[in-house]
């Protein structure tokens, strides 16, 4: 079973536990990451789920720490840093990338200098960062950010706000946390069991779910719950 699909289509309604959150997020990076053009780097890039949308990118640079919360096996991490200095020149890259990465890192006053060492004056730092998600990567998973504390951060480090977007809604929230519930308790082996299980546990709520996107208005279906941050930040 292939949950670690990033593009998202409407078939994996049918098999992907985390359809919202993983649709949610593909189509917010989607729109932004061709504003990145020439040198990028991908802070924390683990297997490089999004490169293919840097299509403006002339090169593209994965870095990511050694001792982390998950297996580097079959990741694409071009260079390895300490967690503390950015091992390559100032004003080397063009623009960074860090996608679901910001909650793992517990120094992120010392992190957010060095990448905006490395990064060119007026250069795009695109970033993800959940709000609502269960702990993961344990015990390398440290913070939750609101829309405001995520702005505020890079602010203070300087770098400016230029876009910022929220993926999921209230009620899609709730019902990526309920899937994800499922998900955990349904048998994983064999594989043609879990997805018979998917069809009547979890399809039925992307189903409604995604009904109820269509034809609720925003004030009913909510915001300031969410699931995810994405906020395209300037140097400056």
């Amino acid at each position: 079973m292939n949950i670690e699909n990033f593009d998202i289509k409407w078939y994996h309604a049918f098999s992907n536990p985390f359809f919202f959150i993983r649709n949610g997020l593909y189509k917010a990076i989607n729109s932004l990451a061709p504003m990145l053009q020439g040198n990028v780097l991908d802070f924390g890039c683990g297997s490089k789920p999004y490169k293919k949308l840097f299509t403006n990118a002339s090169s593209y640079i994965g870095l990511d720490i050694e001792t982390s919360g998950h297996s580097h096996r079959n990741e694409q991490i071009d260079v390895y840093y300490d967690g503390k200095t950015i091992p390559f020149a100032d004003n080397h890259f063009d623009h960074v990338f860090a996608t679901e990465v910001f909650e793992h890192v517990f120094n992120i006053d010392e992190i957010l200098p060095e990448i905006r060492r490395v990064v060119k004056p007026g250069g795009y730092l695109l970033i993800t960062c959940p709000f609502v998600w269960p702990e993961h990567e344990k015990p390398y998973d440290f913070a939750r950010y609101t829309s405001f504390g995520i702005q505020h951060i890079l602010q203070k480090h300087g770098f400016a706000t230029e876009q910022y977007i929220k993926t999921g809604n209230f009620i899609e929230t709730h019902a990526q946390l309920t899937m994800f519930l499922l998900y955990c308790y349904l048998p994983k082996k064999p594989y043609f069991l879990y997805l018979i299980l998917h069809q009547f546990f979890i399809l039925p709520i992307i189903v409604t779910i995604s009904i109820l996107n269509k034809i609720l208005p925003e004030k009913i279906k909510r915001n300031d719950l969410y699931s995810n941050n994405i906020v395209l930040a300037v140097k400056q």
